[in-house]
């Protein structure tokens, strides 16, 4: 069994009728005109591996029926929304992505439908495990600056140069972090991304953002802060704090090829 990620994106102008297809599906398609509203849809999907095409499902297909049946049904309800002047709230981006599920369902061979993710920006996401509908998944990725060194005082120098490399530099070193934060709750919970952003500034970023990790912070006085303990970390610092919502997972990157998920 595999399991297949396939994003798709779009864009709608909430002030026009329709919008221009576009022929750049890397960008958007539609494309949207003028000031536009990005959004992607990821698409899960799990089933086998077919021997004459070695496909789960051709992506070009998944992109076909997500525009065919989903893009419109979103478009429609944001226009509504915007003629209305009517907020669009997560329950109702839930319900979208039921209905979205429902006219994606049996579209795809033996393959289903595993989950959704809705991307409201390059760094927020709304998702849904499509069998259970009762819950529903939000995170947003932070930045902070630190600095740290990768040493162990068990170990001989030699060992720590073996071990650590250049993360072993006696000076310490720095990185442009990013973390982020999910928790899951009720499809129907109410859930304030304002102040979720404080809960984890307040417990997280203000504590460790522009820091020398190994000096500043107690916790690692004795813990190495490698990318997978500064996930502890922050899930220690977060873990029960949300209201309405549980924490569900943080994930650390040290850098756009290195990072860790915890989940407690």
């Amino acid at each position: 069994m595999n399991k297949l990620c396939r994003k798709v994106r779009f864009s709608v102008n909430p002030f026009l009728e329709a919008d221009t297809p576009g022929d750049n599906s890397f960008a958007s398609k539609p494309c949207g005109e003028g000031l536009a509203m990005f959004f992607e849809l990821a698409v899960g999907l799990v089933g086998e591996v077919d021997e004459d095409t070695g496909f789960v499902v051709n992506v070009v297909d998944i992109d076909k029926e997500v525009r065919r049946s989903v893009v419109p049904v979103l478009a429609g309800k944001i226009r509504e929304s915007f003629g209305d002047k009517k907020h669009i709230g997560f329950s109702e981006l839930t319900e979208l992505l039921e209905l979205s599920y429902k006219r994606l369902a049996g579209k795809f061979g033996s393959a289903t439908v595993l989950e959704l993710s809705l991307s409201l920006n390059p760094f927020r996401k709304l998702s849904v495990d499509c069998e259970d509908w009762k819950m529903v998944y939000f995170s947003e990725k932070f930045e902070f600056a630190a600095m740290h060194k990768l040493w162990n005082d068990k170990f001989s120098d030699e060992r720590n140069f073996e071990v650590f490399g250049k993360c072993a530099n006696p000076t310490g070193h720095g990185h442009n972090y990013v973390v982020e934060v999910a928790v899951k709750m009720a499809a129907d919970a109410e859930f304030g991304v304002g102040s979720f952003e404080t809960i984890v500034n307040r417990e997280l970023l203000e504590l460790i953002d522009h820091k020398n990790l190994n000096a500043d912070i107690d916790y690692f006085g004795t813990v190495i802060p490698t990318v997978e303990n500064i996930s502890i970390f922050a899930w220690n610092r977060l873990a029960g704090r949300f209201d309405n919502a549980e924490l569900h997972c943080v994930t650390i990157w040290e850098t756009d090829r290195t990072s860790c998920s915890y989940y407690g």
